[in-house]
């Protein structure tokens, strides 16, 4: 099976029966991309044409997970409606792509995992994280409904109240409380993160490969459940709030405080 096409954005690495994808845009915190975006929404179904593929581990390179969004495609989301449109079909096979793919997927979470970065953790069936990341879901503070996974997910995962606690305010969860609120399985070492992934892939490998993904998709079917009512209304709403006056302003502002954040640290570093 072939996975070059996903590149740069995206790297796929076959080890014998794992598969290791790599969110690679490490000076970007991982954030979406054109072309990181559309490559996350077609990657499930390959794997799960790829015969000989038994885990797949899903981590980000340099210091981030996935910081989520950015700016740049925000802005160009509030303006053309046809790529916001792409963007919520893209949002759409991601989330059911996740759910569906017969190989269980192992989230190493090696730094902030943020909006989508959460998401794409969420969906994964195992879930390590490491003690210098986190999760946060602040589509919220920018104006934004979280349709892409944190409406469906947190909820089954935490309890409603939880939830939208968590989604109202955007609050970080560090990795001792992800675990004990169920969003992950366990914390590991910075260091020791991809050999623990790994050997729980070669753990996953060496079962029945039926057994495991007739077992994934029957426990799946919760959550699937759960997507055919929650998923669609989820996306509509995100997809309306994109161009919502609300959201164009707070991107506006942000967007200025970033520039002026980088303008004094140029002045200073003059």
């Amino acid at each position: 099976m072939q996975y070059e096409d996903f590149a740069p954005d995206l790297l796929v690495t076959a080890e014998g029966p794992l598969r290791l994808v790599e969110l690679n845009r490490p000076e970007q915190l991982n954030s979406m991309s054109d072309l990181l975006h559309s490559g996350l929404a077609a990657l499930w179904d390959r794997i799960a044409t790829d015969e000989e593929a038994r885990a797949v581990i899903l981590t980000g390179r340099g210091r981030a997970f996935s910081a989520g969004g950015n700016f740049e495609v925000m802005t160009r989301v509030q303006r053309d409606a046809g790529f916001r449109e792409q963007n919520v079909v893209e949002a759409r096979r991601i989330v059911t792509g996740m759910l569906r793919c017969p190989v269980p997927v192992i989230a190493a979470v090696n730094g902030p995992a943020v909006g989508l970065g959460t998401s794409l953790a969420l969906l994964s069936d195992l879930v390590l994280i490491s003690e210098k990341a986190y999760f946060a879901d602040p589509h919220l503070g920018v104006g934004l409904v979280p349709g892409d996974g944190g409406a469906l997910a947190l909820p089954l995962l935490v309890g409603p109240l939880r939830a939208k606690e968590l989604l109202f305010f955007g609050s970080r969860v560090n990795p001792q409380d992800a675990v004990r609120l169920g969003l992950a399985n366990r914390v590991v070492a910075p260091d020791k993160l991809l050999d623990e992934a790994r050997e729980l892939a070669d753990r996953l490998a060496r079962l029945p490969v039926q057994a495991v993904r007739d077992t994934k998709r029957l426990v799946n079917l919760h959550l699937e459940q759960a997507a055919a009512a929650v998923l669609e209304p989820s996306l509509m709403a995100e997809r309306q709030s994109m161009a919502s006056a609300e959201h164009i302003a707070l991107v506006a502002e942000l967007i200025a405080r970033h520039e002026k954040k980088a303008g004094t640290r140029k002045e200073k570093a003059q």
